[in-house]
């Protein structure tokens, strides 16, 4: 019985060429930072990419068998994993990856976007109360500079 075997999207497949096609999608973006592929898919992967990032940032024995497990591939695994060690991704907690769309695929009309790794480091939000000046000091200081200049 497969009672509770679904894990995320089928992308039009049986189980193992789904797999087999998201080991090879991971694969590809952690290896190239950037690929071209179709929005299913690209959304797919994306948690798949996440997690290994987050082992790599954790830097363990456990978590580098892990993703070794999810990748197949040791050495881009070391290199994942040194990416991480450097600080590449210091400050982020989770959204390694960001989804670019591109348009439609002329043969098939199937969305087709790019997935990349994001480099840049964290920019705090600014805070609403610090942006905006409460209009009763702006009208206040009107005034006081109206009655300052002479009247000659």
């Amino acid at each position: 019985m497969r009672h509770n075997k679904k894990h995320g999207m089928k992308l039009g497949t049986d189980a193992s060429h789904t797999k087999a096609m998201k080991k090879s999608l991971t694969s590809a973006l952690l290896a190239n930072d950037r690929i071209k592929t179709t929005q299913p898919r690209a959304k797919a992967i994306r948690t798949d990419v996440d997690r290994v990032i987050t082992w790599a940032k954790k830097g363990d024995l456990h978590s580098r068998r892990l993703a070794i497990a999810k990748l197949g591939d040791k050495e881009l695994v070391r290199e994942v994993f040194e990416k991480a060690a450097q600080g590449m991704w210091e400050g982020r907690n989770g959204g390694y990856t960001r989804i670019m769309k591109l348009g439609r695929r002329k043969g098939d009309n199937a969305e087709i976007v790019i997935i990349e790794l994001v480099t840049e480091p964290v920019q705090p939000r600014a805070k609403k109360s610090d942006s905006v000046k409460p209009v009763v000091a702006a009208e206040a200081e009107k005034p006081a500079e109206a009655e300052e200049t002479p009247a000659e």
